[in-house]
């Protein structure tokens, strides 16, 4: 029958409409509804070909694409593929299908519709920003570091091809830009000042500051030297001819043209069409229907929470001042700053990722099989950059990687690595994407699919399992935990006052450091106060998440006692990878049930 029904997939991918004679109809629509998830990403590949390598999963046809997603036409054939796949599944009744398929049902129309409603939003009129999208993400696969590959004369030569498609979006994102300007819709001055540095070294001829001449620096072993030569000229002149010409163009236009006409407001609020793209931003990235008031309000609660736990450490440690005094001690104090070197700091995760691994067989059935480093982050984007995680391929051709950004060794803190490393490493992001990625049993899509609030969510619930894993017995290191902690609740604060309540820069920059504390410079608080800026809603995700897996852990604790396993249940959460927050929790629920049956 498993053979019978491989041979049907194939026959369906083809025709779409053939009936096979001994064959049930329950398998029939099965093989049917596979068949269209298939294809679903298959033609989700062919419009997000980035999307498909930053997942490991690049189209050997879509290796030498940059598409330009920034024009009109390509927003049309998003919404035409959303519109087709939602027919689609509305042929099937979602009751009859086995359980497997109704969570792919449920995500796959989650997913469509809002992506659907996102071609309709101001945003294609906001494409650049300090933070987060092309112009810093083409930097990093052309560095020879990151997701291109640089193996063969093809690959350099793919490469080349991906600029082509680069400066043509840079040409539609400059179109867009100036439409903003005549709609009223355009970013903040002082996040489009961050741009401009960003973008001077990319258009440097000097092969020392420009990173995309560091693949001549290994070109393949196997030409000859007469090939290796006529390659390296070809692509010098691909750099001087077209990729430094589209970061000029960019960074001219920015600095002559649009910066003066840029806005003093913060949020995404104050621009026409501000509030709905807003309110978007918010499902998007919590997965739920709560209102920017609701969240402004929960933020406000586990800010009060959090604070009576943080005087609680200060006053276990004995400190006599005050919490906003113990805050700057803590920011502040060269005890908390030992490191010299940007190795040093690199180790000091290294000894953290030790002690993690010891602890994990006792909460972790399953572990990834994705290989795990730790990197310092890329010097022409680290004066801007966050902790992050880049994720790993399943066929192990690369490994999962955590981003530290040093920007002076001397002043990078060592009170809050523990916990940093459990949300952006272990087992934050690295197992929950890397078990995702690997489990070949989900339809393709839902392997590379992700959402914010689950994804993020799960990280920070990471974060509060910290004593559980050997982390925190220094009383410093569980006050870094509620610093993140806090930072987290402080978000919920400051972004829905930034885009909803008309804050300014200034005003949510000085909410935050009254309840985190500051550095000496700001520099930190000021790269992630800009951040929320550029990406509106974004940082919601993280609390309102982390607050419902806990919440469904505490429910299983309680109705199952004794028959409750952690590491089952970590499963549950874990191996049908990231669901909606409601799709989440009616699942946890059902497992909840069918244990207490056992």
């Amino acid at each position: 029958m498993k053979n019978l029904q491989k041979i049907y997939l194939l026959l369906v991918l083809i025709s779409g409409a053939i009936s096979l004679p001994g064959l049930r109809a329950a398998d029939q629509s099965a093989a049917q509804f596979q068949a269209m998830l298939d294809s679903y990403y298959a033609d989700s590949v062919a419009l997000f070909p980035i999307d498909a390598a930053i997942n490991g999963d690049s189209d050997p046809r879509f290796e030498d694409v940059w598409p330009d997603d920034a024009t009109a036409e390509y927003r049309a054939k998003v919404e035409a593929m959303c519109d087709r796949y939602l027919g689609a599944l509305a042929k099937y009744d979602r009751s009859t299908l086995p359980p497997g398929d109704q969570l792919s049902y449920d995500v796959l129309k989650w997913r469509l519709s809002l992506l659907k409603e996102g071609t309709t939003q101001i945003f294609y009129l906001l494409p650049v920003n300090q933070f987060t999208g092309n112009t810093l993400m083409f930097a990093q696969f052309g560095s020879g570091t990151y997701l291109h590959p640089f193996n063969t004369a093809r690959d350099y030569r793919n490469f080349l091809s991906r600029a082509r498609g680069f400066s043509s979006w840079v040409d539609s994102a400059i179109a867009n830009m100036r439409a903003g300007i005549a709609k009223r819709v355009v970013q903040p001055r002082i996040l489009m000042e961050r741009v401009l540095p960003q973008l001077e070294p990319l258009m440097s001829e000097d092969p020392a500051k420009n990173l995309f001449y560091g693949p001549l620096a290994k070109l393949p072993a196997d030409l000859s030297a007469d090939e290796k030569t006529k390659l390296d000229a070809e692509y010098r002149d691909g750099i001087r001819t077209i990729i430094i010409p589209a970061y000029s163009r960019l960074h001219q236009f920015i600095k002559d043209e649009y910066l003066p006409r840029c806005r003093v407001t913060a949020g995404i609020g104050a621009l026409p069409g501000g509030a709905e793209a807003y309110a978007y931003s918010i499902r998007l990235n919590t997965t739920t229907d709560m209102t920017a008031d609701e969240i402004h309000a929960l933020g406000l609660r586990e800010v009060a929470r959090i604070r009576g736990e943080m005087e609680k450490v200060r006053d276990q440690i004995g400190f006599k001042g005050t919490l906003p005094e113990f805050l700057k001690f803590v920011a502040t104090d060269p005890q908390f700053r030992p490191y010299k070197t940007e190795e040093a700091v690199l180790d000091g995760f290294r000894a953290i990722e030790s002690r993690v691994m010891a602890a994990v067989p006792r909460f972790f059935a399953h572990t990834p099989r994705t290989k795990f480093e730790i990197r310092a982050t890329e010097k022409f984007r680290v004066a801007t950059a966050a902790h992050e995680y880049s994720a790993g391929a399943a066929d192990g051709s690369r490994p999962g990687i955590f981003y530290v950004p040093v920007v002076t060794p001397e002043s990078y803190s060592s009170v809050k690595m523990e916990d940093l490393f459990l949300h952006e490493a272990i087992p934050g992001h690295h197992f929950q994407i890397s078990l995702t990625l690997e489990n070949m049993a989900l339809p393709k899509f839902r392997r590379h699919d992700a959402n914010n609030a689950y994804v993020e969510g799960w990280a920070l619930y990471c974060e509060s399992m910290g004593k559980e894993l050997g982390m925190f017995s220094d009383p410093l290191q569980y006050f870094g935990r509620l610093y993140y902690d806090m930072h987290r609740a402080v978000r919920l604060v400051v972004d829905t006052g930034i885009h909803a309540k008309g804050w300014s820069r200034e005003q949510a920059l000085q909410y935050a450091e009254e309840q985190e504390g500051s550095s000496p410079t700001r520099q930190t608080e000021i790269a992630e106060m800009e951040r929320y800026m550029a990406w509106p809603g974004q940082a919601l995700g993280y609390k309102i998440g982390q607050l419902k897996i806990r919440e469904l852990r505490t429910l299983a604790e309680k109705q199952l006692g004794e028959k409750f396993d952690i590491r089952a249940f970590h499963d549950e959460v874990l191996m049908e990878g990231a669901l909606p927050l409601a799709v989440l929790e009616t699942r946890i629920k059902a497992w909840i049930a069918s244990q207490a049956r056992k």
